[in-house]
């Protein structure tokens, strides 16, 4: 065989392994979120009337977006390293319907770290490593969560809004996708201030 022929044999199996692999990711992608649309149809049929949802998967450490019904955005999170939970003073990620109850930063620069809800100037050195620290701080945004189950996540030492739960961003990045936090769920910095101008105040997060 000619080195010619030879070349055009190799490229053309590369491009039919390429369109083969793309085809096959497409799937798998399909398959994440029909199952997704399922589990969501399980929790309550009614999740497609909602303008905006966002559904915390807590098995799978993702965050899926949902505008009307449809998925729009998959995020990786990371939610409490000890395990799930609504207890007061349990550091664990509570389960259940919950909803924004307030965003706050929203001018903020990427990465500013915010204590008791406050940015004093202070900007976080990410760390992208897998390094748990003796910190946890809370960065660049926050969507405190209100629970709306009473007995559930929503009462005296159950309560979501009084245990100050959060989605926000995290200067343990290297940690994003597993669990990690102390109760809230984790973002990656890019990734919460994206959303946090995608949803408004009252939209309905799920966490399962």
């Amino acid at each position: 065989m000619s080195h010619n022929k030879y070349f055009i044999l190799l490229k053309s199996s590369l491009i039919i392994f390429f369109l083969s692999s793309c085809t096959s990711l497409l799937e798998v992608n399909n398959m994440n979120k029909n199952n997704y649309i399922d589990t969501l149809n399980a929790i309550d049929p009614n999740f497609i009337a909602a303008e905006n949802l966002l559904y915390v998967d807590i098995e799978n450490q993702s965050l899926i977006y949902l505008k009307k019904g449809s998925i729009q955005k998959i995020y990786t999170i990371s939610s409490s390293s000890y395990g799930t939970g609504s207890k007061e003073n349990s550091y664990k990620t509570p389960l259940g319907k919950h909803e924004i109850y307030k965003k706050i930063g929203g001018n903020l620069p990427e990465n500013a770290i915010l204590k008791g809800r406050v940015w004093n100037g202070a900007i976080a050195d990410v760390i992208k490593e897998p390094i748990d620290t003796d910190f946890d701080h809370v960065t660049s945004r926050i969507l405190w969560l209100d629970g709306l189950e009473i007995g559930k996540n929503k009462g005296k030492g159950i309560d979501s809004r009084k245990r100050f739960i959060y989605i926000h961003g995290t200067a343990e990045e290297g940690l994003i996708g597993k669990p990690a936090s102390d109760g809230c769920i984790r973002m990656y910095n890019r990734d919460v201030i994206e959303l946090f101008d995608l949803v408004n105040e009252k939209a309905q997060v799920w966490i399962f």
